[in-house]
């Protein structure tokens, strides 16, 4: 029988694929739209990043989350180190978040809130794939916008408390395996992840529609 961790990879692989090949992404990757499309999307990420980070003291001790939450992972910090390179340092005063960002980040505030196993549904979809995805993103933006390797522009990507990304991987996928949850709410949690990246593919919609290349 398939461990939970592979389980959960194999059930929202479709609705992965789905959000990594987006037009607004394969436009961002293949450097077909400017700096500012990126800046965009980072301030995009604030929001869910707060969402995630601004519960996660709360969620520490939580029997089901709680081994998830690893300082080494939080992102809300280069995030904003990013965004005060991006925009200035006057940054908070023009971030807004799209429709879709917004009802992203509700339903990880509600996970947060109310479901501790559905929160660890958003947390493995965004970090891990941040962890991995998150590099192809950061080194075409240095090609691409000429940003410092591993600097300002692209902190976000860098996660400099995990030396062995690959083993932290594997850490995580035990963790996911260990996690304490019967059946019925294993299969409630792939559920939430493939949510989590139909979130997150609405989100890279609202940017394509913002960002259209002109045909």
């Amino acid at each position: 029988m398939d461990s939970f961790s592979t389980l959960i990879r194999t059930a929202s692989h479709a609705q992965h694929v789905e959000a990594e090949t987006s037009t607004f992404m394969s436009d961002l990757l293949g450097g077909r739209l400017g700096v500012e499309a990126y800046a965009r999307y980072t301030e995009q990420l604030w929001f869910v990043y707060e969402a995630l980070e601004s519960a996660a003291g709360r969620l520490a001790s939580d029997p089901v989350a709680g081994p998830f939450v690893r300082p080494e992972l939080l992102r809300l910090a280069s995030l904003e180190a990013d965004l005060a390179h991006l925009r200035g340092a006057g940054w908070r005063a023009s971030l807004s978040a799209l429709p879709a960002t917004e009802a992203y980040a509700e339903r990880v505030r509600e996970c947060a809130e109310r479901w501790p196993a559905g929160y660890v549904a958003h947390h493995y979809t965004r970090y891990l794939g941040d962890l991995s995805g998150g590099q192809i993103i950061r080194d075409k933006a240095e090609r691409t916008w000429g940003f410092a390797r591993k600097g300002d522009g692209v902190r976000f990507y860098v996660f400099e408390g995990i030396a062995n990304p690959a083993a932290f991987k594997r850490e995580y996928r035990e963790l996911l395996d260990g996690i304490r949850a019967d059946d019925l709410e294993k299969q409630r949690i792939v559920a939430e992840c493939r949510t989590a990246f139909a979130l997150n593919t609405g989100v890279f919609r609202a940017l394509g529609e913002e960002f259209p290349l002109s045909a």
